[in-house]
């Protein structure tokens, strides 16, 4: 449905292709006050538009209006240039975080202008919406029948949300957004970027260093995506790391009087929850949902009271990404890697294997949930997973906790054997989900690789 021409590339490859000569350009951004913010901007936050072909493919054709938030160097004397930030998700607004840059050192904003584009579907560019479905089938089909009912669900979903984000829901992947960066790059007159990616932002920053690395002036990836993984790594290796934070919550909870669950059989708490939970899988999923997105922080301590309070019969309601995620990741994620599964017998063979190498959480609800809303997606994938290739592009800084329970360690071990010549891997000791606004030294040898362009050039590590 949606294969292109770099996607066909791609798959013939395995590796980026050139990109073509179009003829085409942007036009340079108006910068004006930001609208509707809930919150006054600093003075040196302003928004403007930028406007690029709806396909790439055909650069003179459709085109479409992308958000772009810009916080300006404080120290403009000594600037540096622009350092393009994007906070992931998919779904996260990258304009809004730009504008207000506080998770960033006033040493990083004095020297740069920050800025953030929503890609496609997002914030202020396109935003992509799916109506409601009605109450979903269990995501976890025991049977044949079950599974027919979830993949015609999904179906539904998927083309009802296409056909009311029509044309956009059909170029939103990955690669269709690093084509997007480079034409902001030209837009804002620069001849290099540097950028700092985290969570699914990293595989926007992968795709641009593969077709732009020679305007790439500095790239850290925290917390990587590994756009290597088929789906059973897809599947099995979040279920690993979803394990993996669990077990740091129960060494927590063991050392800790004020858990909840201190004193008690921690694993034991949590089987009894799963099991009081049984009888209704939403009420469970949201369970597993919910404990997961608190391992991001990690709240260790809402945690203990979830399970706690659900083994007393008391349920939690789901966490849930911000923004449109459940809606956006069936045109991003289901387009960036090859997660459909053709039938229960395939499907039966993932799920052991999640549970396997995810017995505790029962596997990821967040890869297995990507994967279940790709059900409903046919055709190859228009940007289809391969090995990095970024052998024009400079050192590039991957950060990483050992115990991230959304993108495993071992993904940032893999993108690292992909590409050793020009990544150095920072390893943080801790538990969580992105690196750069939790450790001190993390964020001290970002900035600094940031500032100076001196990377370590070999692996370092950090305490938790």
């Amino acid at each position: 449905m949606l294969g292109t021409v770099l996607a066909s590339a791609l798959l013939l490859t395995g590796t980026a292709p050139a990109v073509a000569d179009t003829g085409w350009a942007p036009a340079p951004i108006a910068w004006t006050a930001c609208p509707d913010d809930p919150e006054s901007p600093p003075p040196d936050g302003e928004c403007g538009t930028l406007r690029v072909p709806l396909d790439w493919n055909a650069p003179h054709g459709p085109a479409i209006a992308l958000a772009v938030g810009r916080h300006r160097a404080t120290d403009s004397a000594h600037r540096l240039g622009v350092l393009l930030a994007d906070l992931g998700g998919p779904g996260s607004a990258s304009a809004e975080f730009a504008v207000t840059p506080g998770l960033l050192s006033p040493e990083v904003q004095a020297r740069f202008d920050v800025v953030g584009f929503d890609v496609r579907g997002t914030g202020r560019s396109e935003f992509i919406e799916c109506a409601g479905a009605g109450e979903p089938p269990d995501d976890v089909p025991t049977d044949r029948a079950g599974f027919a009912a979830l993949r015609d669900y999904q179906e539904k979903a998927v083309a009802d949300c296409r056909a009311r984000n029509l044309p956009v829901f059909d170029h939103a992947d990955t690669a269709t957004n690093a084509r997007d960066m480079e034409a902001l790059r030209r837009a804002l007159g620069e001849p290099e970027l540097s950028f700092l990616g985290i969570s699914y932002g990293t595989l926007l920053g992968q795709e641009y260093a593969e077709l732009h690395g020679d305007r790439v002036r500095a790239m850290v990836l925290d917390s990587t995506i590994d756009h290597s993984a088929d789906l059973e790594r897809f599947l099995g290796d979040r279920a690993a790391a979803a394990d993996d934070a669990f077990r740091r919550f129960a060494a927590w909870c063991d050392g800790t009087p004020t858990c909840a669950l201190h004193g008690q059989d921690v694993f034991a708490a949590w089987r009894k929850a799963l099991t009081v939970t049984a009888g209704v899988p939403q009420q469970q999923n949201g369970l597993r949902d919910r404990v997961l997105k608190d391992m991001y922080g990690p709240d260790w301590a809402d945690v203990g009271q979830v399970i706690a309070d659900a083994a007393a019969g008391r349920p939690p309601v789901s966490a849930q990404f911000a923004y449109n995620y459940d809606s956006i990741r069936m045109a991003v994620i289901c387009q960036d890697f090859d997660l459909r599964i053709r039938g229960f017998a395939q499907y039966s063979a993932l799920h052991a294997e999640e549970l396997r190498r995810g017995p505790v959480m029962r596997g990821s609800t967040l890869g297995h949930g990507e994967a279940m809303a790709c059900l409903g997606v046919h055709g190859l994938p228009a940007n289809p997973p391969h090995r990095l290739d970024i052998r024009r592009a400079p050192r590039i800084l991957l950060l990483n906790s050992r115990h991230d329970p959304a993108t495993p360690y071992a993904w940032a071990l893999s993108l690292h054997r992909q590409a050793p010549a020009n990544t150095t891997l920072l390893t943080w000791e801790g538990a969580g989900h992105a690196v750069y606004p939790k450790s001190t030294c993390a964020r001290s040898a970002a900035d600094r690789y940031l500032l100076t362009l001196e990377a370590p050039r070999d692996d370092v590590g950090c305490p938790a």
